[in-house]
């Protein structure tokens, strides 16, 4: 740790990386809503958030496990669980009266096709209307999953049960995700 009488301590979440406070301010001064999405090891989570005086205030909340409420049998958190959860939050955002927002990745990468990007396709898709860039957001064939169902019809049966098995288990073929994510996408 540095000594001096000039040394300034940073900020605790600074410290430990939860938080640019840079990026932050920025958001705060457009005086707009937010579209916070975050990623987690087992899920996507997307929220629309006021900045208050007295704290942040979440308005919507959406969340991946929702999403088995409506009959959702793959992954909660893919590619296709984060444009449906982002999908979800624009709907309600659009019941509650939102009808615009900034998108707020925190710490995150802004790396093209990411399961980020593919909440904000979701919730754009929606009628939500946050200003990006169309170059970062992924392809409709990968939102709807054509990737799994054609890696998994490469796969011999004994292959698919050992690394399809959760989805079977469910009663749903990885052949049959694009198919299905039209369904739920449907529902919402």
């Amino acid at each position: 740790m540095a000594h001096g009488s000039r040394y300034k301590v940073a900020f605790k979440r600074r410290n430990e990386g939860k938080t640019d406070y840079g990026a932050r301010i920025k958001l705060i001064e457009l005086d707009k809503a937010r579209m916070v999405v975050r990623v987690t090891n087992n899920h996507v989570i997307a929220q629309i958030i006021k900045v208050a005086p007295e704290g942040d205030d979440t308005i919507i909340s959406a969340h991946s496990n929702e999403l088995k409420n409506m009959g959702w049998l793959g992954s909660t958190k893919n590619i296709s669980a984060a444009y449906l959860t982002g999908f979800l939050c624009g709907k309600k955002a659009a019941a509650e009266g939102v009808n615009e927002a900034v998108l707020d990745i925190g710490l995150k990468s802004p790396t093209k096709g990411t399961r980020v990007f593919a909440a904000l396709k979701g919730a754009v898709d929606s009628g939500l209307h946050i200003p990006h860039g169309g170059s970062v957001l992924p392809d409709d064939s990968r939102l709807r999953g054509e990737h799994i169902a054609q890696y998994a019809e490469s796969l011999n049966e004994e292959e698919l049960k050992q690394k399809f098995g959760a989805y079977l288990k469910k009663g749903l073929s990885p052949k049959d995700l694009p198919d299905h994510f039209e369904k739920i996408r449907q529902k919402l």
